[in-house]
């Protein structure tokens, strides 16, 4: 049976807030046996406490949001995801804001800062959810399909299919948390050109820029209406309006894909046991991600 782990030492970073546009603390410290994943709202005069857990979300339109009465958390599901796969079961986050800083929309930083400090590794055994049949899930509005079928560790498989000329189909494989640092870990975030302009009349993505996610140039504009895009966006990009693509270049195969798998990991993370089976995953997204957590927390 696999022992409980904590970090090592403290770490902490600064950066904005992908919505809320913040500049936002946050600090991973060590935690004893059992504590979990815990995250502590340092700003508010409560301090309120709470895991990291299924149950807590309540939003899922641009990211993972937890919630308990003044307790809320946004944008956790990367941060989630390096420590799950790192194998840290017990560490206490503390941020000083609504959200997580975005940084550069991977989990890279967090999993470089995880192996700078260390592992601890402690003497109770971990919580596992053993598979030992298979288990589906579907979203009939949005094409989704989630399934796990019983193994002997967590691997991952994510399909991505967009109707876009740009970003059409692609699948990523995760067979070992092993090759996680490496593989995944540095898959960032992504959005349509489409969707900034609706975000950005929502209010959502005060802090996001072309340094912290792909956007995808897929449906042509006016010229005037993609420099006034980018220009929200805080950035200098000269570019001709007629050629479509990557305003961000990639930085790994199928990078998309690869950051959806990123997101699932930070999601299933919310079941709170290591979750030992074969995870399939077909045009995954937060809502069924999250949905899916809550089903197996039944379990």
């Amino acid at each position: 049976m696999m022992k409980q782990n904590t970090i090592q030492n403290e770490f902490s970073f600064s950066g904005k807030g992908l919505h809320t546009g913040l500049m936002i603390n946050a600090r991973f410290l060590p935690a004893e046996e059992n504590f979990g994943i815990q995250i502590c709202r340092v700003d508010l005069p409560s301090r309120p406490t709470h895991r990291a857990l299924a149950e807590y979300v309540t939003e899922t339109s641009r990211g993972t949001v937890l919630t308990y009465d003044e307790w809320r958390v946004s944008t956790v599901e990367h941060a989630l995801s390096a420590l799950y796969a790192m194998g840290i079961d017990n560490c206490l986050i503390e941020v000083d804001a609504p959200e997580m800083p975005i940084l550069d929309g991977s989990a890279k930083y967090y999993v470089e800062a995880i192996e700078r400090v260390g592992i601890k590794h402690q003497d109770a055994p971990c919580e596992e959810l053993e598979i030992v049949q298979t288990i589906e899930y579907e979203n009939e509005s949005t094409g989704t399909k989630i399934v796990v079928e019983p193994a002997e560790r967590l691997s991952l498989e994510v399909t991505i299919d967009f109707q876009s000329e740009v970003l059409s189909s692609s699948t990523a494989v995760l067979s070992s948390l092993d090759d996680y640092a490496l593989e995944i870990a540095p898959a960032r975030t992504f959005c349509f050109v489409r969707e900034v302009e609706p975000l950005l009349k929502l209010g959502y993505i005060k802090g996001g820029d072309l340094k912290n996610a792909i956007v995808i140039y897929d449906e042509q504009m006016s010229q005037d209406a993609f420099d006034g895009m980018v220009k929200a966006l805080g950035q200098d990009l000269q570019r001709d309006a007629s050629e479509l693509g990557y305003l961000t270049p990639l930085q790994l195969p199928n990078e998309p894909a690869r950051h959806k798998l990123l997101d699932l990991i930070g999601d299933l993370s919310l079941v709170g046991k290591r979750i030992k089976g074969h995870v399939k995953a077909y045009r995954p997204g937060h809502t069924s991600n999250t949905n899916f957590a809550k089903q197996l927390r039944t379990l």
